[in-house]
């Protein structure tokens, strides 16, 4: 044994860990998913999902409010409509319910947070993909592309900081900053998902917003055994403009969010989705985990692997126990 060797000299108190630590978790890193079902008279209930809720409007607004309170960076919101048809219109409309939402928050919020929004359409078509099918059921990327920017631009007027095109169409980052620029939107940020993957952890988001998929989108969200892949779909997003690069899922895909960090010129985000936390809930549901531990511990993974910005259901619990130390 070394004398002058004892790295435990600095893990001896919480004083000197918190003065070493190398991976800094803050409130503001934070960005709370939320869900606002049209119609809505009381919050309801996501099953698999223990604890998160599809919201009325009053009660979004009310989440919200105490998401910033506690030092929650951002709110993405995404919308449950009562109708749905095979072009998700539900999304382009002004008076949808994803856009409505948006218009109470900015109202209620103004810039006291940021203000995203979900540019996708699987919550809205009646079959559940992403964008609009061809005659042979396949998704036709040109044709989802077009409203797409109808999409961007309803979402700009509602009051969106940055819309996040999630549907892994090419050109769909280029295509909304074009439809964001010509109507006059310049500043209003895109938050890209980059490198979103066919993965079975999206489960219990299917059910908040009751999504009407069979099938799968393995044709166009990525493979989940592809790194290079990824890089490729990140570089072509910032070509085209992308403020902000985001990989999804995160815990299966720390050595991807790692890899984006290292070749981004914009923060990179990475989203804990649903799967992520139902499994956390579940096993300390059973005592199996401990319960506060386990989400601190997860969510400074994510940032130990590069991500500058997390989207996790826990974020305004999280904020919570990071501002009590």
């Amino acid at each position: 044994m070394f004398p002058n060797h004892r790295p435990r000299r600095l893990r001896r108190t919480a004083a000197l860990r918190r003065m070493v630590g190398e991976t800094v978790l803050a409130p503001h890193q934070l960005v709370l998913p939320v869900f606002v079902k049209e119609g809505a008279t009381e919050p309801v209930p996501i099953a698999s999902m223990p604890g998160m809720v599809q919201h009325t409007r009053d009660s979004l607004r009310k989440a919200a409010v105490e998401a910033v309170a506690a030092g929650v960076g951002g709110i993405m919101v995404f919308g449950v409509p009562q109708t749905r048809d095979a072009v998700g219109s539900g999304g382009v409309d002004p008076d949808g319910i994803l856009n409505v939402a948006l218009r109470d928050l900015r109202a209620e919020l103004g810039d006291d947070t940021v203000l995203m929004s979900d540019l996708c359409l699987d919550e809205f078509t009646d079959h559940g993909h992403c964008g609009v099918l061809d005659a042979d059921g396949q998704v036709d990327n040109d044709a989802t592309l077009a409203v797409y920017a109808d999409m961007a631009r309803a979402q700009a007027d509602a009051g969106a900081h940055l819309v996040g095109p999630s549907g892994m169409m090419d050109g769909q980052v280029g295509v909304v900053r074009e439809a964001l620029d010509a109507a006059g939107h310049i500043d209003t940020g895109i938050l890209a998902y980059s490198a979103k993957f066919a993965s079975a952890f999206f489960g219990p988001f299917r059910e908040a917003v009751e999504s009407q998929l069979r099938g799968d989108r393995k044709t166009y969200q990525q493979d989940p055994g592809n790194v290079r892949e990824a890089l490729r779909e990140v570089h072509l997003d910032l070509q085209e403009g992308a403020d902000l690069v985001m990989v999804k899922p995160a815990l299966a895909y720390l050595d991807v969010i790692r890899a984006v960090h290292e070749v981004s010129d914009v923060p990179v985000a990475a989203y804990q989705v649903s799967g992520e936390y139902a499994m956390v809930e579940a096993a300390a549901a059973n005592g199996w985990l401990e319960r506060e531990r386990t989400i601190m511990e997860t969510l400074t993974a994510i940032r130990r692997a590069g991500a500058e910005v997390i989207l996790t259901y826990w974020a305004t619990e999280a904020a919570g126990l990071l501002r009590r130390g």
